[in-house]
């Protein structure tokens, strides 16, 4: 898992700034989730590029992230409290679900094609 933290180039009363140089070109999809709500509770193989990692940029917004190695024995979730922005690269073969502590926006680099052909879940 790493874990990058954006940084700001810009702050004033209107906001901040950020650059930002995207390591994927492409379609990409932007998710934007409700406070309370649940994404992901998934893994992917690597089967799709875009997935071996799987980037995500919390672009605003606080989650909790809980994860685990499918290929381990033990699958006792770790877990993060996540503040956007951020960028998250997550491993293949990593069970992974984000849960929206707040109204959370996140860019993630697949399309939604990508993201179908090779996500997976555990019964």
């Amino acid at each position: 898992m790493i874990i990058q933290e954006l940084k700001k180039v810009g702050d004033d009363e209107r906001g901040y700034t950020i650059e930002y140089t995207p390591k994927r070109t492409g379609t990409h999809m932007i998710a934007f989730r409700v406070a309370g709500s649940v994404s992901g509770r998934h893994y992917h193989k690597g089967l799709s590029a875009t997935k071996d990692p799987e980037i995500l940029v919390l672009m605003q917004g606080r989650c909790i992230f809980n994860w685990f190695d499918v290929t381990k024995e033990d699958q006792t979730p770790s877990t993060l409290v996540l503040n956007g922005p951020i960028q998250l690269e997550i491993p293949k073969n990593t069970w992974h679900e984000v849960i929206a502590e707040t109204d959370c926006t996140f860019l993630e680099f697949n399309s939604v094609a990508e993201h179908a052909a090779d996500t997976f879940y555990i019964s």
